[in-house]
């Protein structure tokens, strides 16, 4: 007997050109900020301190699991675990960045703070759409704070550009 694979959509609603778009206003709308961000060009005196290592150690994982989750079939059982996953390094990542120099990325720490217990709250009440939005939402933030961490000036920057 013959079986019959069904594909699943990967979300209701997906639509790559409107995630091209968003990514590439995303990208021109940071470089425009990181442009008007321009610092000194000199790592923080809080290289490789134990909160920074915490947050690197948070964020490099966050990044590529929440695209997986973001990306992926929702409300399955490897949904559930990656978005738990992804969350703990959220938390993590923003309590940890508390822990060095205090800039306007740590806005997003906030947000992060607030948004996730929200985002539950809104899943608790069957409110999916509004989970997605904050987790969608707190994603680009993510995407937008990592690349905000290479602006010339901070620990990143230094590293990468001397």
């Amino acid at each position: 007997m013959a079986r019959i694979i069904a594909q699943q959509p990967t979300a209701p609603g997906f639509r790559p050109v409107t995630v091209i778009v968003t990514a590439l206003g995303t990208i021109v709308v940071t470089l425009a900020l990181m442009a008007l961000s321009y610092g000194s060009g000199q790592p923080s005196a809080n290289a490789m301190s134990i909160p920074l290592v915490l947050h690197l150690a948070s964020v490099v994982p966050a990044i590529p699991i929440g695209a997986i989750v973001l990306y992926r079939r929702k409300g399955d059982r490897t949904h559930k675990l990656l978005g738990r996953i992804w969350v703990m390094l959220m938390l993590t990542a923003a309590l940890s960045s508390f822990g060095f120099a205090f800039s306007f990325i740590h806005l997003f720490s906030v947000l992060v703070l607030v948004s996730i217990p929200l985002s539950l709250w809104a899943l608790k009440r069957g409110d999916i759409a509004g989970h997605r939005k904050a987790m969608e939402g707190m994603y680009i933030g993510l995407v937008v704070a990592g690349a905000f961490a290479f602006i010339p000036g901070r620990f990143l920057g230094g590293l990468l550009l001397g």
